[in-house]
């Protein structure tokens, strides 16, 4: 039932969705270049906080086998040990005792209840992070071992940021991208829509010239014409009606319709009423509502817009032969449903995200535009809905059309 082709000029509505995946993919791309990257800066400090740990871990395990009165024993506590400012670290006994601790934040108004509390959570997270790094303790004159420590360590607050760092970068970018895109995408409706209502607009206003002269030709003839001739006067008289509404339709565009309770069923046996004599007598056309009196909020003209684009698109689909069926429901929640099926070719799945947009057609000199319009009449106009409720290749279209009901 729907288009399924492109218009010549109307390929940038398609060709921006293939932009869209390429401007994803390129960022995709720098995100995964530059957590990869940051994963090797990360991978390098951790083996340098490692080497530096293991100095320390030495220079630790020489202080405590020197005497303290070697030259080189001041060298490395203040060389070495005291140097290392950065990466918490925890120095356990053999037996698993907390006997030393460096570059862990502590209040000091703790008691040493509190204070071991904070060192053994600590130190959990340090046996979760890293294998310790053991010292062992020498006697001076047999240089025999007799005993055993152990070096735990995690990462240096700077190493950590390090590690989120990308994570955040790429959160703030892509939060800004989110607003820029939508910023964008704003900026370019309402351009779209200045469009629409100034070519709406212009429209009715070239059609009235040639209406009004129309309609004097119409009563011109009707005074001279037989009784047969005044029977193809009277339906040009409906056309030129026809026409009027069109008009009058063009015009609703871009200003706020007046929208009323309205039979809907009423209305959509008048549109069909007037399509019949001017499709293929080959369609039969039939409408049927759940129950009588089915009304809905609805601004009479565009709702017969609506209407009898979606019938014109049906015949189209089903090349003048084949039946189209229009059923009208009465839904929850203060709804009423109006569902369009035809035996048409059906939409394949791949398009039927695309039959809304602009440009969207298989007609040859078909614009793409009838669907797009009966989209923002329903919705923007009517705050209801239009969707293809179901399709299948070479056996028809359903879609529905979702209307507000104050009963």
């Amino acid at each position: 039932m729907a288009n399924k082709g492109t218009s010549p000029g109307a390929e940038f509505y398609y060709d921006k969705s293939k932009l869209k995946w390429i401007v994803l993919s390129v960022s995709l791309v720098i995100s995964i270049a530059s957590i990869y990257y940051t994963d090797i800066l990360i991978d390098q400090l951790k083996d340098r906080e490692r080497k530096q740990i293991e100095l320390f871990a030495r220079a630790l395990e020489y202080s405590a086998n020197q005497p303290l009165e070697s030259e080189t024993y001041f060298f490395v506590t203040d060389q070495i040990l005291f140097q290392n400012n950065s990466i918490p670290t925890i120095l356990v006994t053999e037996n698993g005792k907390i006997s030393a601790a460096k570059n862990i934040d502590i209040d000091s108004s703790k008691t040493q209840v509190q204070i071991n509390k904070v060192l053994y959570t600590e130190l959990e997270e340090m046996r979760e992070s890293y294998e310790p790094i053991e010292i062992q303790l020498r006697d001076d004159k047999t240089d025999e071992v007799y005993g055993i420590q152990y070096v735990y360590y995690k990462n240096s607050f700077l190493l950590n940021q390090l590690m989120y760092y990308p994570y955040i970068q790429l959160g703030v970018i892509a939060i800004f991208g989110f607003i820029a895109y939508m910023a964008f995408n704003y900026s370019k409706a309402a351009e779209q829509n200045r469009v629409w209502v100034g070519l709406a607009k212009e429209t009715a206003h070239q059609l009235g010239t040639p209406i009004s002269s129309l309609m004097a030709w119409v009563e011109y003839f009707k005074d001279q014409a037989s009784a047969e001739d005044k029977v193809l006067l009277n339906e040009l008289d409906k056309d030129i009606y026809k026409l009027q509404i069109i008009t009058e339709r063009f015009s609703n565009i871009g200003s706020a319709p007046v929208l009323t309770e309205e039979n809907i069923e009423t209305i959509i046996r008048s549109t069909i009423a007037y399509l019949k004599p001017r499709i293929s007598s080959k369609v039969n056309m039939r409408v049927d509502a759940i129950s009588p009196n089915i009304m809905a909020i609805v601004n009479p003209p565009l709702f017969e817009w609506v209407i009898e684009n979606l019938c014109k698109n049906a015949v189209d689909a089903m090349g003048g032969v084949g039946s189209l069926n229009i059923q009208i429901l009465r839904g929850s929640d203060y709804r009423v449903f109006v569902d369009i099926e035809d035996t048409g070719k059906g939409i394949p799945k791949s398009k039927i995200k695309q039959i809304f947009n602009p440009g969207f057609t298989t007609k040859q000199r078909g614009w793409g535009l009838g669907l797009t319009l009966a989209k923002r009449i329903i919705e923007v106009y009517h705050e209801g809905k239009i969707f293809v409720k179901n399709s299948e290749e070479n056996k028809g279209t359903t879609f529905r059309v979702v209307l507000r009901t104050d009963s």
